[in-house]
């Protein structure tokens, strides 16, 4: 299935995602919802702590290429890639991509969809695990490399960074506690 069959036959929400031509669906759970709400808040809080910080939003489609349609957990985008007004789909990739795992999908985030993300170009991938309350970070050092060069497991008092959130940091065990 292409892309544009992927939209003829999906709802906007409806938990479905396109991987490598085909329509998954994406079974989210408590700890999942939990830990993308902390997530965003955070990352949210940031971007409205100063001008020109971009935006974090939850799922929505980013076409990564022809055949993979995806709705990252939670994402964010550089204050120029900001559509305004807020319509219609995001053009491109977002800055940051995060998932969440879930047991539907997880296998596609650590296999085909970190693939297809590093290859199509994403800057910074954050793959969170919820059972070993983890998570995996793939960046790249420049916007000329080819691949992500920079692979990280952080986990408890470490502190989540990226080069892309000037300022921004918070805790791993954060994201897993009220």
């Amino acid at each position: 299935m292409t892309a544009d069959e992927y939209f003829a036959v999906s709802v906007e929400g409806d938990r479905t995602q396109l991987v490598e031509g085909v329509m998954i669906v994406n079974e989210p759970t408590l700890p999942h919802a939990f830990v993308q709400a902390n997530l965003l808040r955070v990352l949210n809080n940031w971007a409205s702590a100063a001008p020109g910080r971009g935006f974090a939003f939850a799922p929505t489609d980013v076409v990564v290429d022809e055949y993979n349609v995806y709705g990252p957990d939670v994402s964010w985008v550089p204050e120029p890639q900001v559509p305004d007004p807020v319509v219609g789909r995001l053009k491109g990739l977002p800055g940051i991509a995060v998932e969440v795992r879930s047991p539907s999908t997880w296998r596609y985030d650590v296999g085909k969809k970190r693939a297809a993300y590093e290859r199509t170009g994403l800057p910074e991938l954050w793959l969170v695990d919820t059972v070993a309350r983890s998570v995996l970070v793939y960046r790249r050092v420049s916007k000329d490399s080819v691949a992500f060069d920079v692979e990280l497991e952080l986990s408890g008092p470490d502190e989540l960074t990226s080069p892309l959130l000037p300022g921004f940091a918070v805790r791993v065990e954060r994201l897993f506690t009220r």
